[in-house]
C-alpha cells in the first residue's frame, strides 16, 4: 500500500474515534507563512505533495488536496496512487474548501487551530451560513493534531539570531520603526497589538534569523503597547546557551527595551492584559485560529480590533539607504549569474553534460561567492525542455535530466544578500530552437518590455497594470495562470505585499519605494515553459496639470538573450529598449567580469536591429 494511503487510513482512525466528520490540514505554520519549517510541512507528511501552496481535506471516504495552476502538473503527479484528488483553484468554476464542506454535508470539521488562520475559519462559517438547508457546523481546535501519528516529528527550529546593521547595509533603526508603529496605534487609539507575521517582526526589530528555509526568519509572536514590547521567540535551548551571534543580539534588543521571552509562553501572558478596560489589534490573516480564540476569550468582541497590519505597507516602502543598497545588490547578482550563464552555455557548447542538478549547484555556488551573500531567496528552480513547463518544477537530485545544445533551459533563482534580496528568471536557448519556440520567447519578452516601461498616475493598482504585461500574449490567444509581479523584501521573504501585479482585484496601489517583480511567462505542457523576470523599482516620475506620474526603473542587472528574438515582432520602442538595456548591463558589468566572461557578455549584448 502506498505509504500516503496508510497514513490517511490512520487519520481517518483517530477521527472516528473522536467523531470528526472531516479534518482540514492547511499549508501553513503558527504565522501564516508562504513556505513552512519543517515542523510544519504537515501537507506534504500525508499527502506527498511537496509545494507549499495546497490545503487538504479528509472525510472518511474522501481526501482531496486544493492548489492552483502553478503546481497542477506536479500534484497530478506526486498524488497519483495516495487516494488524494486534486481540486483546481483560481479557475472559474472553483469551488473552495469552505463551500465544498458545506456542500458536502459536513458537520463537525476539526482543524490544527495553530496552523489555520482565523480568516479561513470565518470564511468556513460564512459558507455554511449562506447554505439554502441551513446546514450547521462545528469546528473542533485541535492544535498539533497529527503529532499522535507523526512518530518523529521535527520540533521547534532554533537557529542563530542576528541583528541588522543599518548604518552599513542600508534601513531604519529598530527605535523609528517601533515609535511609527507605536503613533499608529495612538491615532487609531489602539492599546494593544499583537504581530504574528514573521517579516513584519522581523523587519520591525531588524532581526533575522533561519527557522525557515530560504527566509531569514525568526519563529515568533511580538505583543506591544505604549509601555512594553514583548518578543515571544522559539529560542528556549538558547536562552540557557546562547549562541554568540544570538547572545549579541538579545543584549542589543534588551538595550533598547524589548523583552524577550520564551514563545509558549505568549497565551498566560494574553490572559494577564486587562481585556475590560483595553483593547487589542489583530490581523485574522496572519493570526492563527486558536491564538484568536484566546483574544476572543480575554476581550470582548467590541474590545478587538481587526485589520491589515500597518507593518506591511510600511516594510514594502524602502527607504533612500535601501533603495541603493539594492541597486549594488543587483549588480553583485549579476556578475554571478553571467559568470554562471558563461559556465552553463560554454559547457553545454563544448559537449560536456550537464543536467538540470548540476546547474543548479553551479549557480549557487558562483552566489554564495558574493560578500554578504546569506543563501538563496528559494529553491532554485533549473528546468530544461518540457519541465520548464512546470512553472514551480523542483529540480531532482537524482536522475536529473542532462541539458541538451537545443531547445530552451529555464533557470529561476535568487540570493540573499545583507544589502538585499534578488530573484531572476532567465530563459536561455540552448541551441536551435523552434519557430513557435522563438515567437513564444519573443512575446513573453514584449510583456516584460512593456511593464517595465510603464508611466502611469498615482493610485495605480498592480491589478490595471498587469494587462500591458499579457496584451502581447492574448492578442495571439495566449496565456499564463500565475500572477505577473510580487514584492520582494530587503533581506526579507522574496515574496511580499501588499502590492502584487496580478489580474485578481487588489486595491493596493503601486507607490514610490515598492520593489516587485515583473515575469510573464508561457507554459505548454510537454514542451517547455518561458519565463522572463526582472525586478522593477516604482518611482517618481514628474507631475503637471494632470497628476502625479510614476514608472518603473529596472533594478535587475543581467542580460536577455536575443538569439530566439524575433525581431520583426518587435516594435521600434521595444527594441529601442531591449538593446539599450543590455547596453547598460554590459557596460555595468565587463569591467567587473574575468576577460572571457566579458568578451562572452560583450558577444551575447550585441544590438539588434530590424
Amino acid at each position: 500500500m502506498n505509504i500516503y494511503s496508510e497514513r490517511l487510513d490512520a487519520l481517518r482512525s483517530l477521527m472516528a474515534v473522536n467523531g470528526w466528520d472531516a479534518v482540514v490540514i492547511t499549508g501553513m505554520d503558527p504565522h501564516n507563512s508562504e513556505y513552512q519549517a519543517p515542523r510544519w510541512k504537515q501537507v506534504k507528511w500525508l499527502t506527498g505533495f511537496s509545494s507549499e501552496a495546497a490545503d487538504v481535506v479528509v472525510t472518511a471516504n474522501e481526501a482531496g488536496l486544493w492548489t492552483d495552476s502553478r503546481y497542477f502538473i506536479q500534484a497530478a503527479r506526486e498524488l497519483d496512487g495516495s487516494g488524494v484528488e486534486l481540486h483546481k483553484t483560481r479557475l472559474p468554476d472553483s469551488v473552495y474548501i469552505p463551500q465544498w464542506l458545506a456542500g458536502a454535508g459536513v458537520t463537525v470539521v476539526a482543524v490544527d487551530g495553530l496552523c489555520t488562520s482565523a480568516d479561513f475559519i470565518e470564511k468556513i462559517k460564512e459558507a455554511y451560513s449562506s447554505c439554502e438547508d441551513n446546514a450547521q457546523v462545528r469546528i473542533v481546535d485541535v492544535p498539533d493534531l497529527l503529532d499522535s501519528l507523526w512518530s518523529d516529528r521535527p520540533d521547534y527550529p532554533e537557529s542563530p539570531i542576528t541583528t541588522l546593521d543599518v548604518e552599513c547595509f542600508g534601513g531604519s533603526p529598530r527605535s523609528d520603526k517601533i515609535s511609527f508603529l507605536r503613533k499608529w496605534m495612538l491615532l487609531n487609539n489602539v492599546d494593544n497589538m499583537l504581530l504574528s507575521s514573521l517579516d513584519e517582526i522581523a523587519w520591525l526589530l531588524n532581526i533575522r534569523g533561519s527557522d525557515i528555509e530560504y527566509n531569514p526568519l525568526v519563529i515568533s509572536y511580538l505583543l506591544v503597547n505604549q509601555d512594553s514590547v514583548r518578543w515571544f521567540v522559539t529560542k528556549e535551548s538558547m536562552m540557557a546557551k546562547p549562541h554568540p551571534d544570538t547572545s549579541d543580539s538579545f543584549s542589543e534588543l534588551e538595550m533598547d527595551g524589548v523583552d524577550i521571552e520564551a514563545y509558549k509562553s505568549l497565551e498566560d501572558v494574553l490572559y494577564t492584559l486587562d481585556g475590560e478596560t483595553e483593547n487589542i489589534f489583530m490581523d485574522p490573516s496572519s493570526l492563527n485560529w486558536h491564538m484568536a480564540s484566546v483574544l476572543e476569550e480575554i476581550f470582548s468582541p467590541s474590545s478587538i480590533v481587526r485589520g491589515v497590519s500597518p507593518v506591511i505597507l510600511e516594510k514594502a516602502l524602502k527607504t533612500q539607504s535601501e533603495v541603493e543598497a539594492l541597486r549594488q545588490t543587483f549588480i553583485d547578482d549579476g556578475l554571478a549569474m553571467e559568470s554562471f550563464l558563461f559556465w552553463l552555455e560554454s559547457g553545454v557548447a563544448s559537449g560536456q553534460e550537464i543536467t538540470e542538478w548540476e546547474a543548479s549547484e553551479k549557480l549557487t555556488w558562483f552566489r554564495s561567492q558574493v560578500p554578504g551573500y546569506r543563501g538563496n531567496s528559494f529553491e532554485n528552480i533549473s528546468a530544461y525542455g518540457a519541465d520548464a513547463a512546470l512553472p514551480h518544477y523542483s529540480t531532482p537530485e537524482v536522475g536529473s535530466p542532462v541539458i541538451r545544445p537545443r531547445g530552451l533551459y529555464l533557470v529561476d533563482s535568487g540570493g540573499q544578500y545583507l544589502t538585499g534580496t534578488t530573484d531572476i528568471t532567465r530563459t536561455i536557448p540552448m541551441g536551435e530552437c523552434s519557430d513557435l519556440e522563438k515567437e513564444d520567447y519573443t512575446l513573453v519578452l514584449k510583456g516584460m518590455i512593456a511593464l517595465s516601461m510603464a508611466v502611469f498616475p498615482r493610485g495605480t493598482a498592480g491589478c490595471q497594470l498587469d494587462i500591458l504585461a499579457r496584451n502581447p500574449l492574448w492578442r495571439c490567444r495566449r496565456n499564463y495562470g500565475h500572477g505577473t509581479g510580487h514584492g520582494v523584501g530587503f533581506w526579507l521573504c522574496v515574496h511580499e505585499g501588499p502590492q502584487d501585479i496580478r489580474q485578481n482585484f487588489n486595491s493596493q496601489a503601486i507607490l514610490p519605494g515598492m520593489v516587485t517583480s515583473n515575469e510573464p511567462a508561457i507554459y505548454r505542457e510537454n514542451l517547455y515553459g518561458i519565463r522572463h523576470e526582472n525586478i522593477i523599482l516604482c518611482k517618481e516620475s514628474g507631475r503637471n496639470e494632470f497628476g502625479d506620474w510614476l514608472e518603473f526603473e529596472t533594478l535587475t542587472c543581467t542580460h536577455i538573450d536575443t538569439s530566439a528574438v524575433v525581431v520583426e515582432l518587435l516594435s521600434d520602442e521595444e527594441l529601442d529598449w531591449l538593446n539599450a538595456y543590455n547596453e547598460r548591463v554590459c557596460n555595468t558589468l565587463s569591467p567587473l567580469l574575468p576577460e572571457d566572461v566579458a568578451l562572452y557578455l560583450k558577444k551575447k549584448t550585441a544590438p539588434l536591429s530590424k
